[in-house]
């Protein structure tokens, strides 16, 4: 430790600080900004806008005022973020297709169902709801915690008062660093009553909550199919339950019918639904439909779909929800902040937490208001004494130079306290009269009995909880309504991927042609360098060539050197044991002769607004609109491959991303997605790096907002390197250095965006299998060699290599 210019400077590793740094960061996010708080349901920025709008005045019964101005007091005292996120949020808590219960009164245009953005905050206009009343009442009693804001010039509250349990009201979603949460909104009345059943009967088992809270309760209705996803998500507070749309069919003349939609999933765009069933229309995927129409106005919502005379209406239904977001599933993760640690609660905890919030602010508003008629009490006191000896005082008063002889010789004669003396001193002369005399008497009175009221409260519990039920019941009465959202007991029908486990899966396979999967969790995690246990045993003169990491619902695409697709999900893959070599891939895929597998890809569901970015071995990159693939067939052309060339990594992109290209000797390049165009399946793709003899491409990966760059080695050596380090660059070129190559390091094999939260899992030629933590591999420059990751067996190199993303 040395002293420069008096300042103390401190030598630190750089991949300490950048981890500490890092976590830091991942901290801030969690509690500042993504999670909300169980006991008033909000997250910061909307705490802050409820806040500003309570402190401007801007209560139900007061005028609206421009949402600029709204924003701008956010942004100047409590929320130093963008004005957008502000307005955004606000413009949330105003739409009653967003909100079960809307915080925000808006007046103005503030978006459609159809996707169709609020007008800018210079034109519309804003105050409290009415709810919002009992989300900041007696926020002035001293009921909660206030903190300094992020200048350290103002205080803000921590929490609110929370009068109604909002978490549950109207739910929260939320994207952190490593975590989510998605809470459903739910029926005012039926948690209420939830509430008050639980403090009532604290042991009350979660069956017993189900049947006062029946389940969501969404804004825009529409029909939960089945209660068993509602009891687990109750239970473990995950979950997902399957959204359908309301709907009715009509009986036309002629033998002819039509499909009425009334009601919508949770967050589906009504205009866009409408244009995917044109779009299904037109590609006759589905048959039978004559004419499609959007009659919905400000009496509620109606979608017409007509059919074909002798068209089976109901066949017709199951195929929209099957092809359309007329059916959903909405994943639910109870994630909130508890003091400050994001946890995930079920049912009856949150109620719970709820309520130990009540208490406590129950409590400080009961202390506040007893400490205030105590005060009172104690000046009255004080008038009493004076009273009854109000022509001595008057002496005193008289006599006296001035008011602080005068105030130093009352308490000397009376034993008035300072405040007693100040008040009499300061009392008017018109309160001398008998008439005044007896006002002072009843309201010390009075008072006596509101300070014995306030500590009775404080001294039993049992009355302190009959208080907080006597206020939900009025809350209910007040705000009650219908529950919008109908839940149907019978699930949909099942197909064989509802009857598996889904489950992480380890998907191994070989240059000859054999696959196996595995779980995930088979594979304890290991520190950096270890050996790793076996993943496989090939057979002789057999490697393994790929890992790849997802789920047993998840498709798995298997690419192959002439060009082809296959599908299979991941729950088609044979399961075997750590030592079994799988079976033959043409087993499970309709392989040509001397057709093999070059790359396989993992994905959640096909997505329409999506693309997959493919990379050849001689550099040739091309995208293709995920639409394409999402047939029934098991086969479909990929892209169209030169005779020395083969697929060596395919992507997921939205169509607007940044792409990173490495190649065997070190070099990478990273341009954007734009520089390539939307191609057919059958298009051969156009260049994406100018390869030096003898150098092929080794592997692709989509460049995130922020993270590294991990790069591995054929001998087992990796190193993160801040994405930063990549400049952006024209497709076609030859890119920048990405490592220092020896024959200690190896040839690059592959590489990964990683942000330090996840495992990495590599896999060696010989079937060896290593998990562990990328947060152990150190960042360096992108000119460096890299540290040593798995010990190898001799004649043995690294072949495959995975991420998986984990919370623990």
């Amino acid at each position: 430790m040395t002293e420069i210019n008096s300042q103390q400077v401190r030598q630190v590793g750089i991949e300490d600080e950048m981890q500490e740094a890092y976590l830091d960061y991942a901290m801030s996010v969690i509690v500042g900004r993504a999670l909300p708080d169980v006991k008033d349901g909000l997250k910061p920025v909307h705490r802050r806008i409820l806040y500003a709008m309570y402190d401007l005045g801007l209560k139900p019964n007061k005028p609206h005022k421009k949402s600029a101005r709204i924003v701008g007091e956010v942004l100047g005292k409590y929320h130093p973020h963008g004005d957008t996120a502000v307005y955004d949020a606000m413009v949330r808590m105003a739409q009653d297709f967003s909100y079960r219960y809307e915080l925000v009164d808006g007046h103005g245009n503030f978006g459609s169902i159809d996707g169709d953005s609020a007008a800018a905050m210079r034109y519309t206009e804003a105050k409290m709801a009415q709810i919002t009343n009992k989300l900041l009442a007696d926020i002035k009693k001293n009921t909660v915690d206030f903190i300094d804001n992020f200048d350290g010039t103002l205080q803000e509250p921590e929490v609110l008062p929370a009068k109604i349990p909002n978490l549950l009201v109207n739910g929260a979603s939320g994207i952190a660093v490593g975590m989510s949460t998605n809470i459903p909104p739910h029926n005012l009345s039926e948690v209420i009553d939830g509430v008050i059943k639980l403090i009532e009967n604290p042991d009350l088992e979660i069956k017993e909550l189900m049947k006062t809270i029946k389940g969501p309760d969404f804004p825009t209705g529409g029909i939960i199919m089945g209660r068993k996803p509602i009891k687990d998500y109750f239970e473990t507070g995950r979950g997902k339950v399957k959204l359908r749309a309301k709907t009715m069919i009509e009986e036309l003349d002629n033998n002819k019918c039509q499909i009425i939609v009334n009601e919508l999933p949770y967050q589906v765009n009504k205009a866009k639904l409408v244009e995917k069933i044109a779009k299904l229309v037109r590609d006759d995927k589905v048959e039978g439909i004559t004419n499609l129409r959007d009659e919905s106005d400000r009496r509620g919502m109606r979608i017409v779909i007509e059919l074909k005379r002798g068209v089976n209406p109901q066949v017709t239904l199951n195929k929209l929800y099957k092809h359309t977001r007329l059916q959903t599933t909405f994943g639910i993760i109870m994630l909130a902040l508890v003091d400050g640690e994001p946890q995930v609660l079920n049912i009856k905890e949150t109620l719970n937490h709820y309520i130990n919030h009540q208490k406590e602010v129950i409590t400080r508003r009961t202390k506040y208001d007893l400490d205030k008629a105590e005060a009172r009490a104690h000046i009255l006191e004080g008038f009493r004494v004076a009273l009854d000896n109000i022509e001595e005082v008057i002496k005193i008063i008289r006599g006296s130079k001035n008011s602080s002889i005068a105030q130093e010789r009352l308490i000397n004669r009376f034993e008035f306290s300072k405040k007693q003396a100040k008040a009499i001193l300061d009392m008017r002369l018109h309160r001398l009269t008998n008439l005044e005399r007896g006002k002072i008497e009843d309201e010390y009175s009075e008072l006596q009995e509101e300070i014995s009221y306030y500590k009775s409260i404080l001294a039993d519990e049992s009355k302190l909880l009959g208080i907080i039920k006597e206020e939900l019941t009025k809350t209910k009465e007040k705000y009650k309504d219908e529950r919008r959202t109908e839940i149907q007991d019978q699930g949909i029908d099942l197909e064989l991927e509802d009857l598996i486990e889904e489950e992480e899966i380890v998907v191994l396979s070989t240059e000859e042609g054999y696959i196996k999967r595995m779980t995930l969790d088979t594979y304890r995690k290991q520190h950096r360098n270890g050996k790793g246990i076996i993943g496989t045993k090939p057979k002789e003169d057999d490697l393994v060539q790929d890992v790849q990491i997802g789920s047993t619902h998840d498709y798995f695409l298997f690419f192959t050197n002439q060009g082809y697709v296959h599908k299979l999900k991941g729950y088609q893959i044979p399961e075997s044991s750590r030592q079994a070599r799988g079976i033959p891939m043409i087993n499970l895929l309709d392989l040509d002769l001397n057709e093999k597998v070059a790359t396989i890809f993992p994905m959640s569901e096909f997505n329409d607004e999506e693309y997959l970015f493919m990379a050849t071995k001689d550099g040739i990159v091309k995208k293709t609109s995920i639409e394409d693939f999402n047939t029934s067939y098991a086969k479909l052309i990929a892209l169209s491959v030169d005779e020395d060339d083969r697929l060596v990594d395919v992507e997921l992109t939205s169509g607007a991303e940044e792409i990173i290209l490495a190649t065997k000797d070190g070099l990478a390049i990273r341009f954007s997605e734009n520089d390539v165009r939307s191609m057919g399946r059958t298009a051969r793709g156009v260049k994406g790096i100018e390869l030096d003899a003898n150098d092929e491409l080794i592997g692709m990966e989509v460049i995130r907002d922020t993270g590294d760059l991990l790069v591995i080695t054929e001998k087992g050596y990796t190193k993160r390197t801040s994405i930063d380090e990549y400049s952006l660059q024209g497709r076609g070129g030859k890119g920048l250095i990405t490592l220092k190559q020896t024959e200690t390091n190896g040839k690059i094999i592959d590489i990964k965006m990683v942000d330090g939260l996840e495992d990495i899992v590599l896999v060696s030629a010989q079937g060896i299998l290593l998990r562990t933590l990328v947060n152990e591999i150190s960042v360096t420059g992108r000119n460096t060699q890299g540290v040593r990751c798995m010990r190898l067996n001799e004649n043995d190199q690294v072949v495959g290599v995975d991420t998986v993303n984990f919370i623990e």
